[in-house]
């Protein structure tokens, strides 16, 4: 018989400062605060449709940014960071 183990995966902070940086050079820190708080419901759904493109797209923090959308605290949490309000 085989035992599974289900654990949290706890997403980590320190991708938050280079995302940050790119959309902030892309001028895209503002919409994306705004999506993150606004498209909350939504955002499970964008964190599964980033699982299923993760074999064509290629980038080390989508998996990491996948987790964070699924975990709704630290959504919110990455758009105060986005808007300045968090460290």
């Amino acid at each position: 018989m085989y035992k599974i183990c289900y654990t949290s995966h706890m997403p980590s902070r320190t991708d938050w400062s280079t995302w940050a940086e790119t959309l902030r050079r892309f001028k895209l820190d503002g919409l994306a605060s705004w999506l993150l708080e606004a498209g909350s419901p939504l955002s499970v759904l964008g964190a599964q449709m980033l699982y299923v493109s993760q074999p064509f797209v290629r980038g080390k923090g989508i998996e990491a940014f996948a987790h964070m959308l699924e975990n709704e605290q630290e959504a919110q949490a990455f758009a105060q960071y986005l808007r300045g309000e968090a460290e």
